[in-house]
């Protein structure tokens, strides 16, 4: 299957501390590391180790942390030729620092990827794709909007099947705005907090009946150790968590590990929950390892775990 893959690329400074600092204090972390990130290259990274033609939409800086945070991608075998270049901004940066017992902070810098241009979009990439993915931090403002706006467009013309990837920081940023672009997709994926900020509601089922009434009809709700939540309009099925031997030693990327593999199991034709399951599965295989694109999870990875 051919992917069309719109999000970040990043480099990410990841710190594990005792406990994260006052104002004025210095911390020493327990373990310090930086990996290449960002929800497009990773679900990109994700879609192409499972065997799949990906083509990225991305923008970097023409400086050294820019070919970090291709490493992977490139590696993989993922197309670059909708990524681009940008001659001023700095290629994007995280900064993650979480403890032991959950607690997390982040400072991300979008940088070059707000200015993704889209008079480079091409309108055969779009209509040659199985499937659209949209990191909804695209949707947050500037060109990178414009671009994912207008290759929303294509797609829902030529009938491309289209999964939007929601994300904390773009709903904090734009909230209920977000609403009314995302209701036209095919697939929503979102955890908890994003689906009641997106809807102004304070329940899961608030939130859900929200969804159906502007006519949504396919929604996966991540509910961290718990699963994840399949919706239609006809069914709503919680799908547990997958369990396995190996120590979580870090969660970031498992998101959009997550996005890609149900991706990739809905196109392969497993049914939602089916699908569902196998992204819990990929989720929880990422955070083995330390970064977003470390693990590398195959689609016999994933067949070992679940059974075929």
């Amino acid at each position: 299957m051919k992917f069309f893959v719109i999000g970040d690329v990043t480099v990410d400074h990841l710190y594990d501390l005792q406990h994260l600092p006052a104002p004025g204090e210095e911390v020493s972390p327990i373990r310090a590391t930086m990996q290449p990130g960002g929800a497009g290259g990773t679900i990109s990274v994700t879609l192409a180790r499972l065997g799949h033609t990906v083509l990225l939409a991305a923008r970097v800086g023409e400086d050294p942390f820019a070919e970090y945070a291709l490493s992977n991608v490139r590696e993989s075998g993922v197309s670059e030729s909708a990524v681009q270049r940008d001659p001023s901004l700095l290629t994007s940066t995280i900064t993650v620092m979480q403890t032991e017992g959950g607690k997390r902070a982040m400072i991300s810098y979008g940088a070059a990827n707000r200015e993704l241009d889209p008079a480079k979009l091409k309108k055969k990439d779009i209509d040659s794709a199985d499937a659209l993915i949209v990191s909804a931090y695209s949707l947050i403002a500037g060109p990178q909007r414009e671009y994912a706006i207008k290759a929303l467009g294509f797609a829902k013309k030529a009938g491309v099947t289209i999964f939007m990837d929601l994300g904390t920081g773009a709903v904090n940023s734009v909230g209920t705005g977000l609403l009314d672009t995302v209701v036209g997709c095919d697939y929503l994926l979102l955890n908890q907090h994003e689906l009641l900020a997106l809807t102004g509601t304070s329940s899961i089922s608030a939130a859900l009946s929200v969804l159906g009434k502007r006519g949504v009809q396919k929604v996966v709700v991540k509910v961290g150790a718990m699963g994840s939540i399949v919706w239609t309009p006809d069914e709503t099925e919680l799908i547990d968590a997958v369990k396995i031997g190996d120590a979580v030693v870090d969660s970031t990327g498992s998101g959009d590990t997550f996005v890609a593999a149900f991706a990739h199991a809905v196109l392969s034709g497993q049914p939602l929950t089916r699908s569902a399951l196998a992204a819990n599965a990929a989720g929880v295989l990422s955070a083995t390892s330390v970064g977003a694109q470390t693990r590398n999870i195959s689609a016999g990875d994933l067949d070992a775990l679940l059974g075929k």
